[in-house]
């Protein structure tokens, strides 16, 4: 059996992920594809919001960064995908594995020339790297993950290049050329990319990244500043989108820049869709998701990621959003 190609797709938090992948779910491009999706925290929202009609394999992974605490379930996901695709039992091309916005994709990519199996069942294609145009130049300042995930990509895509200057924009693209010359750099504008950017691109080099580090085929070690923390809001009875986007619009005014990223999927008193809520700092907005389908329990989840979060503010507030009629 022929090794199967693995795209990662890595970007810092809310830089467009899980909408590039959304995209590339209902294009009609012929590829059957698995998808590995990891979030920072307890629960995870990006597997709700991902297109599923049948033909996708999608794994959740969940409660940890997928460069450190479950790495080891990284490498068992891809044996188990591996058996069963053997076994005919699976039917995919290709994988793609969407990782945290906290990820630093060094470990990551070390896990597909380490580990023996994992060698000899798969070929890492390309990392491609998601970089919000809005955030990005505060981000790449601050935080060590989002140099990494620029460092090591083998195509970049700047996102939100529509809520900026395009003198912004030249500035960030030339930082960007300045700290990793050898990947293509790009736009993605709502999700939408040329697929032929993004699969089968054969774009990393193992010498070319043994250059810039070369202690990446032997230093597993990766941690994360401490006082970046998650929480889950959770709640069973319907919501006022209304009272919701006046809460948050507040909270953001005063706490905009301790919430690195918030999402969450509500369940919207007489609206029979899942309504899609995101945030990254002060920016946010909501949107229609897929339906409820019909006896399926109706809940309501978001999970905020941040620094120094008001987390008491935030759940009480919340709680103060459902509706008074049902």
């Amino acid at each position: 059996m022929s090794l199967t190609p693995v795209t990662i797709l890595t970007g810092f938090l809310g830089s467009g992920k899980t909408t590039l992948l959304n995209r590339i779910l209902k294009e009609q491009h012929g590829h059957r594809i698995a998808v590995i999706e990891n979030e920072f925290g307890e629960a995870g929202i990006d597997n709700e919001l991902l297109v599923q009609d049948g033909d996708e394999q999608i794994v959740e992974m969940n409660n940890g960064c997928i460069c450190c605490t479950v790495r080891g379930d990284l490498v068992r996901i891809l044996g188990e995908l591996h058996a069963k695709k053997a076994a005919g039992t699976l039917h995919f091309d290709r994988v793609i594995i969407e990782t945290t916005g906290l990820a630093d994709p060094a470990p990551v990519a070390q896990t597909f020339f380490v580990d023996e199996d994992i060698g000899q069942q798969y070929l890492l294609d390309a990392i491609v790297t998601m970089v919000d145009a809005k955030h990005a130049p505060a981000q790449l300042d601050e935080h060590h993950e989002a140099q990494e995930q620029v460092g090591f990509a083998d195509r970049i895509l700047i996102t939100k290049t529509d809520v900026v200057q395009p003198l912004d924009v030249a500035d960030l693209r030339q930082r960007l050329v300045k700290m990793n010359p050898r990947a293509k750099i790009g736009e993605a504008k709502h999700g939408v990319a040329a697929i032929e950017d993004l699969l089968d691109i054969r774009g990393f080099n193992l010498n070319a990244i043994l250059e810039i580090e070369p202690d990446f085929l032997t230093d597993v070690d990766h941690e994360h500043d401490d006082d970046v923390t998650s929480f889950v809001f959770r709640e069973s009875r319907p919501l006022n989108l209304e009272r919701v986007e006046d809460f948050l619009s507040g909270i953001v005014q005063v706490y905009g820049t301790k919430l690195m990223r918030y999402k969450g999927v509500l369940n919207i008193r007489n609206v029979e869709q899942r309504v899609v809520f995101q945030g990254v700092h002060m920016l946010m907005g909501s949107d229609i998701g897929s339906a409820w389908k019909p006896g399926e329990k109706r809940d309501s989840k978001m999970v905020f990621i941040g620094r120094d979060m008001p987390k008491d503010v935030l759940l009480d507030g919340l709680a103060q959003c459902v509706t008074s009629r049902v």
